[in-house]
């Protein structure tokens, strides 16, 4: 995650990244449902999206590509709303593999940085990472809980690194 250069937007945006993760870690169950809601509906916009677009293609062949991706977006974001339990199981094996690209890109971005925060950059890589392993290796016995814990507890370490990284760039020395 993106550290913003201004120290109110960093406070501000630790500060909801730490309330929406306690708000996870609590509420595990309301969660996983928001987020498996909050995927169908993306899909559902991205859908529509793609057909009202689909006057801009400049032939036959593209016009039919849109089309068949539009109704894919919105065949699997309705199905994502109607049953939203059933949805989650697969949320839940996809948020294992977003947490895991996500903690390359924090190790990525720790190798690449210095600075006095780099530390944390590294340790929300590790864990996120962590989480991800745990997500994929109990899928799908633990989806109802974990999908919100995990992902409750990642923005809990974000949050955290939000308001440790004042001073972390690329490139940047440690004086």
């Amino acid at each position: 995650m993106a550290v913003p250069s201004s120290r109110n937007l960093r406070i501000t945006t630790g500060v909801l990244l730490l309330l929406a993760g306690m708000a996870s870690i609590v509420f595990p169950f309301l969660s996983a449902i928001a987020l498996t809601i909050g995927f169908g509906s993306v899909a559902v916009v991205a859908g529509v999206s793609q057909l009202t677009r689909l006057g801009a293609g400049d032939d036959g062949r593209s016009k039919l590509f849109r089309l068949l991706s539009a109704l894919l977006y919105l065949g699997g974001g309705l199905f994502v709303l109607v049953y939203p339990l059933d949805s989650s199981f697969s949320l839940t094996l996809f948020l294992g593999a977003l947490l895991l690209v996500e903690a390359v890109m924090e190790l990525a971005a720790a190798a690449a940085a210095s600075g006095p925060a780099r530390a944390a950059v590294l340790v929300d890589g590790v864990i996120t990472g962590l989480l991800g392993v745990l997500v994929l290796a109990e899928w799908p016995t633990d989806t109802l809980w974990a999908i919100g814990t995990f992902f409750g507890v990642a923005l809990f370490i974000s949050a955290f690194r939000m308001f440790s990284a004042g001073d972390l760039q690329p490139g940047a020395d440690a004086s």
